[in-house]
């Protein structure tokens, strides 16, 4: 009886060569054994299966219907052992060379550039090119091996190892509740000052909702509309006005008291869409050890809920 152990990656191999080259003698030269080799293994591997894989005559050799369909499952077994064998070589090898990565401005001086440096003290052969930038970036175009990004992902061409969700809160400072009072509705914020941040499809929207409702926008009067994050926040700091501000720029002041959450009985946006952060890379089967060992670094890093969010 034949030995179901000759089923194994080089049969699989061999059987793969021959299926494409049709021949024997093409697969036995690449590599490195004799012909009669080949065709001996192709004659075991079919007693294993119970099926003819070729037809056999002296031009070629030719697949037949159980071959053609064989071939599909024998380059997937491959495919998947040769990537588990990259896999683990990975886990034997460190990061080196350059990672390119871009991310926005403001997310990226908070939370990627403070923790560069435990990043190259634990990978210490790897080099790091940040580039930030609230412009669109095209990852089709864009030469980054890595792209921080904050929006809906739609782009199913590559992959994203999501983070956490972005949530907005409207929130003032201390200064400002005592001089202003703190707005119950959003209709009231028509009496209060605003300061809103405009981008490149022009000034935010301030969205809100009760629980299970629809969105609701309610257009504000801005005593101060500025495409500066930071400019913005300095002044809500200052006593100047209310803000709507996503929690990663905002989580640290209001742990600190620094600024206080205004109207917690609505949620907030400035667009309807679930808003990620994630980390996006081409669509690879295998990634790049080095953009593997980044993200898993910031998974770490942001922990599970991401460590600027709060209850």
């Amino acid at each position: 009886m034949y030995d179901p152990s000759a089923i194994n990656f080089r049969t699989l191999l061999f059987f793969i060569g021959v299926f494409e080259a049709q021949s024997f003698s093409v697969v036995a030269r690449r590599e490195g054994v004799s012909a009669s080799m080949i065709s001996r293994v192709i004659l075991q591997l079919e007693d294993r299966l119970g099926q003819q894989l070729f037809y056999r005559n002296t031009r070629a050799v030719i697949p037949t219907e159980a071959g053609k369909l064989f071939v599909e499952y024998a380059r997937t077994i491959t495919e998947q052992l040769s990537e588990a064998q990259r896999e683990l070589l990975d886990r034997s090898l460190e990061p080196a060379g350059l990672i390119k990565i871009n991310a926005p401005v403001f997310f990226g001086q908070r939370h990627i550039a403070p923790w560069l440096t435990a990043l190259s003290v634990r990978y210490p052969r790897l080099l790091i090119e940040l580039t930030q930038t609230d412009d669109y970036i095209d990852p089709h175009r864009d030469a980054s091996d890595l792209i921080f990004r904050i929006g809906t992902l739609t782009d199913s061409s590559f992959h994203a190892r999501i983070f956490g969700t972005q949530h907005y809160h409207l929130v003032a400072s201390p200064g400002y509740i005592k001089n202003h009072g703190k707005p119950e509705k959003p209709v009231e914020l028509a009496q209060h000052k605003c300061l809103v941040y405009r981008g490149s499809s022009g000034p935010n929207r301030w969205l809100f909702r009760e629980p299970d409702n629809s969105w609701i926008h309610y257009p504000v009067s801005a005593l101060l509309i500025s495409n500066n994050a930071e400019s913005l926040l300095t002044a809500a700091l200052g006593g100047m006005g209310m803000v709507l501000f996503p929690d990663w720029l905002i989580g640290d002041s209001i742990k600190k008291g620094e600024l206080v959450r205004v109207m917690t009985n609505f949620e907030t946006a400035i667009k309807t869409e679930p808003q990620h952060i994630a980390a996006i890379y081409p669509n690879a089967r295998h990634p790049p050890l080095n953009v593997r060992a980044v993200i898993d670094y910031f998974v770490e890093v942001y922990g599970s809920p991401l460590y600027w969010q709060f209850d």
